[in-house]
């Protein structure tokens, strides 16, 4: 599943293209994503400016004139960008949106397992009940180790778990939960009500150091996941635990381990990590 770098990436790649420039038409070839889009779709914002593009988690939000739009991924869409109408190429299979603007740009939304979403807002889209009880973000002055402690009282569940919950803290997936947790020599079973005041300053000081360097290499190179110009991201070469069960520690020479948290696979050295 595209992470926030991922998203942060594709923000970046689409925004310097449709910002301020007018929706002329779009073309909505598959309605049934995790949510329908309505019928009503197109006509609703064809005609409308884009007068901003943000990022709040994974969601990505398109702030119109009238109204705005708020976009997720899923497990594995992805937005390119082609920059003349003339040179679109044909439709392929899973192809399942097309946005055309007033600069001869077009956004294409391809999404293999369907599990994006598309959702016109017409009131203020941070009163959205997918948005309203997310958690700050990691790269925010919000994300301190005071807060994680604070919100960590009297919970039992793991570290990695923790970490996790948009509620908490946003956009922090799978692998950089547990590339996080090895850089803080986590364990990432450990009960996070275990956590000491200086193992959180680690995390919140590894989160920004994590995060900041996978947004800045393109993101993570997954098999479904490529940027707005159709290139494969390439943080995973720079991955330290997370896909590599049974090889050595880049640190240590230990055998890094697998096992399964909340039904994720979890990639960890155990002579590292405590």
């Amino acid at each position: 599943m595209p992470e926030l770098p991922e998203v942060e990436t594709t923000l970046n790649g689409i925004k310097k293209h449709i910002q301020n420039q007018k929706i002329k038409s779009v073309n909505v070839y598959q309605h049934k994503l995790r949510y329908r889009i309505p019928k009503s779709f197109s006509s609703d914002i064809e005609g409308q400016k884009i007068l901003n593009v943000s990022r709040r988690g994974k969601y990505l939000i398109f702030k119109l004139e009238r109204s705005s739009l708020l976009a997720h991924l899923g497990m594995s869409g992805s937005i390119r960008v082609h920059t003349n109408t003339q040179s679109v190429p044909e439709k392929e299979k899973h192809d399942h949106l097309d946005f055309f603007f007033s600069n001869g740009y077009c956004l294409r939304y391809n999404d293999p397992r369907r599990f994006g979403l598309w959702l016109p807002i017409k009131h203020d889209y941070s009163e959205h009940p997918l948005i309203k009880n997310l958690g700050p973000e990691p790269l925010s002055n919000q994300f301190t180790a005071i807060y994680l402690a604070n919100k960590a009282q009297k919970r039992k569940t793991s570290i990695k778990s923790f970490l996790m919950n948009s509620k908490i803290v946003v956009g922090i997936g799978n692998i950089y939960a547990s590339e996080i947790l090895f850089l803080s020599l986590i364990k990432p079973d450990k009960p996070v009500h275990k956590i000491n005041n200086d193992q959180f300053s680690l995390i919140v000081k590894n989160t920004k150091k994590v995060l900041k360097q996978a947004i800045k290499q393109g993101g993570t190179s997954l098999k479904d996941f490529v940027n707005s110009d159709g290139k494969k991201g390439y943080f995973k070469q720079k991955l330290n635990v997370y896909g590599r069960e049974g090889l050595d520690c880049l640190k240590c020479k230990e055998e890094i381990l697998c096992i399964t948290i909340c039904q994720r696979s979890t990639y960890y050295c155990s002579s590292c990590q405590s």
